[in-house]
């Protein structure tokens, strides 16, 4: 397929990410509130025990990351998972996974804005949370609009402000836990193993409980791999940073949430409510923590909110680019925006931001709990379409300079984990309303997918169609 000019619409995207842009979101591109406040949730539900959910939700997330880049480095595609599992299961499971995708992102939306409108409230309190709510996803929603290079740019800032933070939060904490600060002291790491009820006073089934809650905060991780395919060396940068996701999520969450547990007791009624890095600053004697921690809060949900809109609409463009969604998503602007669906998840994202204030508050939980374990569902087909995509691959003589490790062994045992995980909160109350609603919204989905491929099939002008999303100067597969 021939490029586009770069000064005329079409339906093809800008290679308008320099490496700098992607390395800072494969950092910390996806890191919002779940970190900063919602921890808090898993620490306080399965104490010290939290930092083994962490562990194994970072373990899986690196296999994953490993399993996608290598799919990712030898046929770079902003559908990323969604393409693969459409080359390789089948046309009906990248419809399903594609979609499931866009709708997890476009609910991500309003729970951002959500954090976003109560900090802003609570230093405006004249204007209404809600109000503020709206108006970030506009402006965010603005900055999407523009060519990928400055929303590139937007997003670098925000996220070497998170880094910063939790760099220097975790050099705070270990400087007063080494007892480094005068008049700093706390609990220490005692705290970890014979305080408070022990290591896991709530049992296995509380660690379990957290993982699922930490999941959460994973999933996006592997949206590197949409970005960098609007980069101008896309193979590259994937497999630079699916490399560096081990020391990103040793240093970001486990270290971090390793000196909230050494500062915080598990047991802190505080901790829940107030979040996680503010009590901790709190118990450090650390002044205006809570002012310290809205303001990189702020930036997080922001930057957050800003990849949410970025991810979402790339994956509708690419739904439309292979005849999976409304024609009109896969338009982009005379910059390589796809504009119609940026504004398209964005307006969603704002409807369900009203109904969370102003519908019955079921229907938000309903939401909310149909996409509970699309993380699960989207790791899940990464790893089969990766072990029937490693034959595909072969077969078409493409060179895999990057290759999931132990191949096929620890691609089952990921698969297997990922089953046993969603039987798991099958059996379990608290978390089988989610694993129901997302299951049977796949379902539905599926149905409408397999019903898209055949009409695809029956229809020859699209028989030849690539199932491919190219970018600007890059052929298609």
């Amino acid at each position: 397929m021939n490029s586009l000019d770069s000064t005329t619409p079409g339906s093809q995207l800008a290679q308008g990410f320099k490496p700098r842009h992607v390395t800072m979101l494969s950092i910390a591109g996806i890191i919002g509130a779940g970190l900063f406040v919602g921890s808090g949730h898993a620490i306080a539900a399965a104490g010290p025990a939290t930092i083994l959910a962490y562990i194994f939700s970072g373990l899986l997330v690196v296999l994953v990351m490993r399993m996608l880049g290598e799919m990712a480095v030898a046929r770079p595609d902003t559908g990323s998972f969604s393409t693969y599992a459409d080359q390789a299961i089948g046309r009906w499971a990248g419809f399903t996974i594609g979609w499931l995708y866009w709708w997890f992102w476009v609910l991500v939306i309003p729970i951002e804005a959500l954090a976003a409108g109560h900090v802003l409230n609570a230093w405006v309190p004249a204007v209404d949370a809600w109000l503020f709510a709206l108006l970030s996803i506009v402006a965010l929603m603005a900055t999407n609009l523009f060519s990928v290079a400055k929303y590139g740019e937007f997003e670098f800032w925000f996220a070497m402000i998170k880094v910063t933070a939790i760099i220097a939060f975790i050099g705070l904490g270990f400087a007063v836990l080494m007892g480094w600060v005068p008049d700093h002291q706390v609990g220490g790491l005692s705290q970890l193993m014979s305080e408070h009820g022990g290591f896991a006073p709530n049992g296995a089934s509380a660690v379990v409980g957290a993982f699922i809650t930490i999941m959460f905060s994973f999933i996006g991780t592997e949206a590197v791999t949409i970005a960098a395919a609007e980069s101008s060396d896309p193979a590259r940068n994937i497999a630079k940073a699916t490399r560096s996701v081990i020391w990103r999520i040793s240093v970001f969450y486990l270290l971090s949430i390793m000196v909230v547990i050494s500062v915080v007791p598990w047991n802190d009624p505080l901790l829940p409510t107030v979040g996680s890095y503010q009590r901790a600053l709190e118990l450090m004697n650390i002044p205006h923590a809570d002012l310290l921690v809205d303001m990189v809060v702020l930036v997080a949900v922001a930057s957050c909110m800003n990849s949410s809109i970025y991810i979402a609409s790339r994956m509708l463009y690419s739904l439309g680019r292979r005849g999976e969604a409304p024609k009109i998503t896969k338009a982009t602007s005379a910059v390589g925006v796809p504009r119609a669906s940026v504004i398209a998840s964005s307006v969603l994202g704002v409807i369900v931001t009203v109904i969370s204030y102003f519908a019955p508050a079921g229907l938000f939980q309903f939401l909310l709990a149909s996409s509970g374990a699309i993380a699960l569902l989207v790791y899940l087909v990464i790893a089969i379409s990766q072990l029937r995509m490693r034959k595909l691959l072969l077969r078409q003589n493409v060179e895999l300079t990057f290759r999931m490790w132990f191949f096929p062994w620890l691609t089952w045992l990921v698969i297997a984990f990922i089953v046993s995980a969603l039987g798991v909160m099958l059996v379990t109350p608290e978390h089988r309303a989610e694993v129901t609603s997302t299951i049977g919204l796949a379902l539905v989905i599926s149905l409408i997918g397999i019903v898209v491929a055949r009409s695809h099939e029956r229809t020859p002008a699209t028989r030849g169609a690539t199932r491919s999303t190219p970018v600007q100067g890059q052929e298609a597969p």
